[in-house]
């Protein structure tokens, strides 16, 4: 077996599993080797090749066996920021919930405990908002959306989180 179709392998028993969105280090660990140069330039080689698909800056995916469209900018916002608490929050949430109008359809805005950024996808731009507030203060106004397993804020956390962030409160119907 080539180093490509161990590749493919691994992408493909990651999908039956729930995954296909992957890191280059959980590639290397997945395939057993280290996460070194010399595997940084494969998986590089592999995106040329069009074996795999770059999603952002260090984050990857099958082109044979490609994620569900649906869940994989909330899989990529995961990988993104693993390790910190992330919510759907902002203008997301509020358009989810029906408290505006406004329908977003590429954009995702996540309220995190790691860094600010924005990172543009093949699934949309996912919009990063760092927050100093103590987790303890927040998690009692979050609830886990199992259908894309991440939290996203109860309407009221959303509220404060966009006057927070000092953003556009014109457009909340009430």
């Amino acid at each position: 077996m080539t180093k490509k179709q161990k590749l493919l392998s691994v992408f493909a028993s990651a999908v039956k599993a729930g995954g296909g969105i992957h890191t280059a280090p959980e590639l290397a660990f997945m395939m057993g080797d280290k996460c070194s140069p010399a595997f940084t330039k494969f998986l590089t080689d592999c995106v040329k090749n069009g074996v795999v698909r770059r999603v952002t800056n260090g984050i990857f995916e099958s082109t044979l066996t490609p994620p569900d469209p649906s869940t994989a900018i909330y899989r990529i916002i995961n990988k993104l920021r693993g390790g910190v608490l992330n919510y759907i929050s902002l203008e997301s949430q509020l358009s989810y919930t029906g408290d505006i109008s406004q329908v977003l359809v590429d954009r995702v805005t996540v309220v995190t405990k790691g860094r600010s950024g924005t990172f543009s996808t093949p699934y949309g731009v996912i919009e990063l908002t760092h927050t100093k507030k103590p987790v303890d203060k927040i998690a009692p106004n979050l609830y886990l959306d199992t259908a894309i397993n991440m939290y996203r804020a109860k309407t009221m956390q959303a509220i404060a989180d966009l006057k927070h962030c000092n953003r556009n409160r014109h457009m909340l119907e009430n």
